[in-house]
């Protein structure tokens, strides 16, 4: 079987220890921007401000694939509240930014604002009000300039009223996984992998890259 090398378009800390998770024991020779050095441009500020998941995803995916020439693979996910009328969705990394509750903050200053923000407007909501989901579309392109391959996933749960736990990242210290019947935070990573969005969103499309290089 031949190794294909991929590169993944994120350079989110979290997003990284996830997919080389994920990648583990695959035929796949994959990297990151850093590992091609290559430079963080103020262009890649206007990567996520599509409408869509897929819009967000297809950017950062046709953006890197570009800077390195390689076939490469991005995500675009978000938390979807159903007594918010699906907010944050699409706009979850940047909600307390676009809400003016954030300026300059960014990395987990930023994530911390966007969930502070989150409880604040679900303050009073009760329990069986708060359900919610994370949606995930992953991009894939075979070259710089291909049709995008889209996959979607999601997982189910609901928003807890305080943050538990101290692993993942983003909101997972205030999601409550359905399938888990515990918080992403308190969850084991094998445990996330195994239900979230991004884990089933990133194992349906590699299935399909497995088949085509068997």
């Amino acid at each position: 079987m031949t190794t294909q090398k991929l590169l993944i378009g994120t350079r989110s800390p979290g997003k990284t220890r996830e997919i080389r998770d994920l990648f583990a024991g695959l035929p796949f020779q994959i990297m990151f921007p850093d590992e091609r050095f290559l430079d963080r441009l103020p262009l890649e500020a206007d990567l996520e401000t599509g409408v869509t998941y897929a819009e967000n995803a297809i950017a950062k995916a046709r953006y890197f694939a570009r800077a390195s020439g390689m076939a490469t693979l991005a995500d675009d996910s978000g938390l979807e509240v159903d007594a918010l009328a699906g907010a944050p969705g699409a706009y979850s990394a940047r909600f307390a930014i676009l809400e003016g509750r954030a300026d300059t903050e960014t990395g987990a200053a930023l994530e911390l604002a966007n969930t502070r923000l989150l409880l604040e407007r679900l303050e009073g909501v009760a329990e069986a009000q708060r359900t919610a989901r994370y949606r995930c579309v992953v991009a894939y392109l075979s070259h710089p300039e291909a049709a995008p391959q889209l996959v979607e996933a999601t997982c189910e749960g609901r928003i807890l009223t305080a943050p538990r736990g101290t692993a993942g990242f983003g909101y997972d210290p205030v999601f409550w996984s359905t399938d888990l019947a515990m918080g992403f935070a308190e969850a084991s990573l094998a445990a996330k992998q195994r239900v979230s969005h991004r884990g089933r969103a990133f194992r349906a499309l590699l299935e399909v890259l497995v088949r085509r290089s068997a």
